[in-house]
């Protein structure tokens, strides 16, 4: 449903999905986080939107909490994340 509503309509990240999408390029297998910095949970649509738009995939479903989206960063969500001057996350993005 969401994913055929933004079909074409691909646009560069919103400032919050960019912030989301950098956190996953620091970590090993470039996974993205499911808590903000304040340990709040990320909200779901933020991620559902990065999915649908090809930046992130699911990784693997938590059969603990099956609710959780548990993702990884796509290699055009890494290329979407470092399109801003952003030198340390680049570096990151080009060490991998």
């Amino acid at each position: 449903m969401l994913e055929a509503s933004l079909q074409g309509k691909i646009e560069a990240p919103t400032e919050a999905e960019r912030a989301f999408l950098q956190r996953g390029l620091r970590q090993p297998g470039r996974k993205l986080p499911l808590f903000d910095d304040d340990g709040q949970p990320v909200d779901p649509l933020l991620i559902r939107i990065c999915i649908a738009r090809g930046w992130a995939e699911r990784w693997f479903r938590n059969p603990i909490e099956p609710d959780w989206l548990v993702c990884r960063l796509t290699d055009d969500g890494a290329a979407a994340a470092i399109e801003i001057r952003d030198p340390p996350a680049a570096e990151a993005f080009a060490a991998n």
